[in-house]
């Protein structure tokens, strides 16, 4: 594959993400010299994507949209991360717990996922390849989609 045609399909993959212009990301554990380091390029996309630059720490008080939350087994407990990420996360929002794939270093069964999202008080509407060594799994708050009618 070309980079152009590279761009082009991580383009389509921050859009898949539901990320618009406008839309506030914060990310979480993008640790650059970790093991299994985040895909940079997606990172790039999403914040060209969104018109603005990424929230990279986890002690700001903005309000954000999306949660992009890359996670790796031996990370620590996913039940606390994921409790943490909902700490500036808006009500309507969402979190891309961002997983490498089965047979990459740190791969996260969907088991892990599936038992400590409903811990942390989220329920997982649906998984996507977020970049090619990443899987990535939308979260909600089910608390959001049952707020006054």
């Amino acid at each position: 594959m070309s980079t152009s045609a590279d761009h082009a399909a991580q383009r389509g993959l921050a859009e898949k993400l539901g990320i618009q212009p406008g839309t506030v990301v914060q990310v979480v554990g993008a640790d650059p010299d970790s093991d299994v380091p985040a895909d940079a390029s997606l990172l790039d996309d999403v914040a060209a994507r969104a018109g603005a630059e990424l929230i990279m720490t986890d002690d700001s008080d903005d309000v954000v949209d999306v949660v992009l939350l890359w996670w790796r087994e031996g990370d620590g407990d996913l039940v606390d991360a994921l409790v943490d990420s909902l700490t500036n996360l808006a009500d309507n929002g969402v979190v891309w717990l961002l997983t490498p794939k089965a047979g990459r270093p740190g791969h996260v069964e969907p088991s892990d996922i599936d038992e400590a999202a409903p811990t942390a008080g989220l329920s997982s509407t649906r998984s996507t390849s977020a970049a090619p060594d990443w899987s990535g799994t939308r979260l909600v708050s089910p608390r959001a989609s049952k707020k006054v009618r």
